[in-house]
């Protein structure tokens, strides 16, 4: 016997910040090293976790050869003994199909009920009640039957949900889940101790008794004979008082438990049920590695009220500067920052050999930190992994899965071409390398044309031009055409995902998939779609996009872990593991309210106070788990308390430990508090300097506004007539792209802009112009709809935009007819969109121009008139910069198009179509075409000119308007009041 015969229940304990494994196998050697060896083996061990189990095992290894004690864990139903009376459980996975399906069902039948894009959450949430009905011991009748007054129907809309799990708690249901099983098997366990109690050793390590199950064996095992249980974190400092308001059954009116949410409130009600008292808990090993920081911590978190404890016992802690010798108080600015200066940390702690670990519940914290130490090739043993829907062949499966019932876009088809298992198939490298050229090839074309929605003939044509005609067929077979309306059963849906998926990574030589599911990512994915085909039978018929949410929820819950490549010594855990392992360093990060502790999850089904009349679990409770995860973290050796200040712009509020333990330090000056917490800050700001330091960017010299000055010989000869506006307010641009030969990049998916707004206007007016023209069509609102509604049709694919754009027609439309009548009153149409062209003998240089619109009247007379869709030019703004239809007259002058020989020049105006329609005239009077063409040939010949900047936005219209080169300029390094810093470039 390894325990001594007490009448007393047996509890053992380890104070906050113990390294529990290593402690628990210590102290199991220590009591067994006068027995015999066999004495080990015999003792029954059960672990809280499968993690705690490893680490057991892990300590024993470490340790002079032994026997192992038979380690298993609290939810373990395979024990020998049991597995003959308890049946198969069913897997998690078909348990929520099934709920899945039933709550469909309810939905169709129901409409009302909920909307059809919560069916998963509902699901979801619906599985996590029942899960903790069956662990709490609560049946469906206690929930039925409460007294609720509903005056919204709301609770019959909630009970319509809970009535369809009520066959589940069927104690002869043929297919308990994990929950229902595990309570069975509790219950059959205890039954067979109380009839025939073990001789031999049994052990319940590092559970707190946070569920109903592990609590009830708790309480079974602390009464056996050679039974015991060895509590993690247990607080040994606090006074009787505060373990007794602790178990205080007083009701309250909210329904809560006093002091639920402390983090010893669950070893209070096992001590409460087993009718012990704190004393009667033993110390199993040796002493906290921080006692002093022990007793500051446990006074700090004291159920409320607490100052006038804070007052009274305050006085009696241990100097509070070597309480806290080791601990660093950081208070980053922003996120980042936090993340930065906690990856320093981990980095010094490699370099040193330090074990060390983050421990947090922000996962984006995680991401951050894992992120800044990728810079030093650090990668962290994180105990979450990383979420299987980011990994690179979940990424893949939930865009092949959006084909299904999404159209494809350029987007899209990009966004699946450049993931790195698309046509990764076992192929060799120059089919690989086919792939790598033709997208590239691809992008460029869609950029250039414009394809919002590529479609199987727009690509097989680009593919046999540009030589990728086997690539684009492939393509065009794979992804076009994938999208499916109705409903399907689960099993099809799975086929068609899972042969799409492996289609699109195999490529276009139709080569295996193995590269989608290789590596441990791809193994793991490939287990859940196993899963989801054998549970398939279980799930209901469901539409693309119920299928697509569907496999998005189920592979949210799966992780991906790749122990091989990571950093032994510096790891990330969840709040839990602070308790099951062991760390030199301790990181507590993101301790802010909402973060740690986590905000509780709103309940759809039950409030408060039928949660606590029904026997359930309060909100408190997870934040009491937390608090109990904190405390024993904080009890390491040494330990950094981090939080950022501000989060998205927003500030934020200190977790309420921390506040509590800072609130406390600072009304302590005569133990030194003040001065303790000053130092514990103080070493954070050193930090900081440091993260400063590392992000402050190599001081460089700011760009000054460019003028370049390029060769004669490379200066342009040639101009588009839109082009000479740009050459006056932004000669830059004309230099980047006339001279550098830059294009601007346009956006992958066309957007329905001013630009395409502008295009489809003037196509509309071409077809409805030639119509009058050469075939008399007479100029009317209805006329002009029907090809403004036949262009918008063509070379719009955006029903929004078509229906938004065809308004604004259809408001200037009358008006537009009327203008019209008198305008071929005046004169007759001659010529639409006319191709021109000038020569500058002198300077060889060429100007050309395509016009709008050029009629003649029975004169011999010229009327210029150009669409604008946007505010046509004032008439002070034609003079000086926008010389369009001024230079369109000169170049008619000068006989610039091909069979149009006016007399002279009528009349030139601005047709607007858009707010500010109507006609605006050019300053024919003030700016004849002769002056106008001498000082186009004086602007061209001083920007030939070899000693001539192109200088960046030298009189734009607006400030803060923008240019296509605003980047490569390096605008925002100066401004336009900058003198321009003109620079012979070659």
């Amino acid at each position: 016997m390894i325990f001594e015969n007490e009448a007393k229940p047996r509890l053992f304990g380890m104070p906050p910040g113990a390294d529990f494994a290593a402690e628990l196998v210590s102290g199991l050697r220590r009591r067994v090293a006068h027995m015999s060896p066999e004495t080990m083996a015999r003792t029954e061990l059960y672990a809280n976790s499968g993690r705690m189990a490893r680490r057991i095992e892990a300590c024993f290894a470490d340790g002079p050869p032994s026997f192992l004690p038979r380690i298993r864990l609290l939810t373990d139903t395979a024990e020998p003994g049991l597995r003959a009376l308890l049946p198969e459980p069913v897997s998690p996975l078909r348990r929520r199909l099934e709920l899945t399906s039933l709550v469909s069902r309810l939905l169709d039948q129901d409409p009302d009920l909920a909307p059809r894009s919560a069916l998963f959450d509902l699901s979801d949430s619906l599985a996590g009640l029942m899960e903790e009905m069956q662990i709490e011991g609560v049946p469906p009748e206690a929930i039925a039957t409460l007294d609720v007054e509903d005056q919204s129907g709301h609770w019959e809309r909630a009970l319509g949900f809970l009535r369809i799990v009520q066959d589940y708690f069927d104690a002869t249901h043929p297919e308990p889940d994990a929950a229902a099983l595990q309570r069975r098997a509790v219950a059959a366990r205890i039954a067979r101790w109380q009839t025939f109690p073990p001789e031999h050793p049994v052990v319940v390590a590092g559970s707190t008794g946070s569920r109903g199950t592990t609590h009830e064996m708790m309480v079974e095992v602390a009464r056996l004979p050679q039974g015991a249980v060895i509590l993690p974190g247990f607080d040994f400092d606090m006074p009787r008082h505060v373990w007794d308001q602790l178990i205080d059954d007083l009701p309250r009116a909210d329904k809560s438990q006093p002091g639920e949410d402390h983090p010893q409130f669950r070893f209070a009600r096992l001590l409460r049920d087993l009718g012990a008292s704190p004393a009667d808990v033993k110390p199993w090993g040796g002493p906290a590695p921080a006692p002093g920081r022990n007793r500051l911590v446990s006074l700090a978190l004291r159920p409320a009220p607490v100052t006038d404890q804070w007052l009274t016992e305050g006085p009696e802690l241990p100097p509070l500067g070597a309480a806290t010798e080791q601990v660093t108080l950081l208070e980053a600015a922003h996120p980042r920052e936090e993340a930065v200066a906690i990856a320093m940390r981990l980095r010094e702690a490699a370099e040193r050999g330090q074990n060390a670990a983050l421990i947090t519940p922000d996962r984006v914290l995680t991401r951050q930190v894992t992120a800044a130490l990728d810079r030093w090739g650090i990668v962290p043993d994180d105990s979450a992994g990383q979420p299987a829907q980011l990994s690179p062949p979940g990424r893949l499966l939930r865009q092949v899965a959006a084909l299904f019932h999404e159209d494809l876009t350029a987007e899209t088809l990009l966004a699946l071409l450049k993931h790195p298992l698309c046509h990764a198939g076992d192929t060799p490298k120059e089919d690989r390398s086919a792939h790598t050229r033709a997208v590239p090839a691809l992008e460029a074309h869609i950029r250039r044309k414009g394809l919002p929605y590529p479609d199987a003939e727009s690509l097989r044509a680009w593919g046999e031009r540009c030589g990728h005609a086997a690539w684009a067929d492939w393509l065009a077979r794979t992804v076009c055409d994938r999208k499916i309306t109705g409903h399907q059963q689960l099993g099809e849906w799975i086929a068609a995902h899972q042969a799409l998926a492996e289609a699109v990574s195999a490529g276009s030589q139709g080569a295996g998939p193995r590269a989608l599911w290789d590596k441990e990512a791809g193994r793991t994915l490939h287990s859940v779609m196993e899963a989801l085909t054998r549970e398939a039978d279980a799930g209901a018929d469901l539409s693309a996009r119920d299928y697509a949410d569907l496999f998005r929820a189920v592979l949210s819950r799966e992780e991906v872990r790749n122990p091989d490549s990571v950093h032994t010594g510096i790891r990330i855990w969840g709040a839990i593991e602070a308790r099951v392992m062991g760390a030199d360093l301790m990181i507590l990060g993101g301790l802010n309210e909402g973060s740690w502790p986590e905000m509780p999850k709103p309940d759809p089904w039950l409030n408060r106070r039928m949660r606590a009349d029904a026997g359930l679990t309060l909100p408190e409770r997870r934040i009491g788990l937390a608090a109990h995860d904190f405390q024993q973290a904080i009890g390491a050796r040494e330990v950094w308390l981090t939080r950022a200040t501000k989060s998205d712009d927003a500030d934020t509020v200190p977790s309420r430990w921390l506040n509590r333990i800072t609130n406390l330090m600072a009304g302590l000056p005569e133990r030194g508090g003040d001065v303790a917490l000053k130092a514990m800050r103080a070493r954070g700001r050193d930090w900081l300097r440091k993260v400063h330091a590392l992000e402050t960017p190599i001081a460089a010299p700011t760009a000054k506004r460019p003028s370049p000055r390029p060769p004669s010989e490379a200066r342009p000869r040639s101009l588009r007539l839109t082009q000479v506006k740009t050459l006056i307010r932004d000669p830059y641009a004309i230099y980047a792209r006339n001279v550098l030969r830059l294009m601007p990049l346009n956006p992958l998916m066309q957007a329905p802009d001013a630009l395409l707004r502008g295009i489809v206007t003037h196509d509309a007016l071409e077809a409805f112009g030639k119509a009058m023209r050469d075939e008399g069509l007479q100029p009317t609102a209805e006329t002009f709809l029907l090809h403004v509604t036949r262009a918008l049709a063509e070379k719009v694919p955006f029903p929004l935009a078509r229906q938004l754009w065809h308004a604004r027609m259809r408001r200037v439309a009358g008006s537009f007819a009327q203008d019209e009548a008198a305008r071929q009153a005046r004169a007759g149409l001659a010529h639409i969109e006319a191709e021109g062209e000038a020569r500058l003998e002198l300077l060889d240089f060429t100007l050309t121009t395509r016009a709008d619109r050029i009629d003649i009247d029975d004169r011999g007379g010229a009327y210029l008139y150009d669409y604008k869709t946007g505010n046509p030019p004032q008439p002070k703004e034609q003079k000086f910069f926008d010389k369009q239809l001024l230079l369109t007259a000169a170049m008619i002058e000068r006989q610039a198009f091909d069979g149009l020989r006016p007399r002279f020049i009528a009349d030139a105006r601005y047709i607007g179509l858009g707010s500010n329609a109507g006609e605006v005239p050019a300053p024919l009077d003030e700016e004849p075409p002769a002056k106008v063409w001498s000082d186009l040939e004086a602007l061209i010949a001083r920007y030939l000119d070899a000693g001539q900047g192109f200088t960046a936005r030298r009189a734009m219209l607006l400030d803060s308007g923008s240019s296509d080169y605003d980047d490569l300029s390096r605008l925002g390094e100066w401004s336009v009041s900058d003198k321009a810093n003109s620079e012979e470039v070659s």
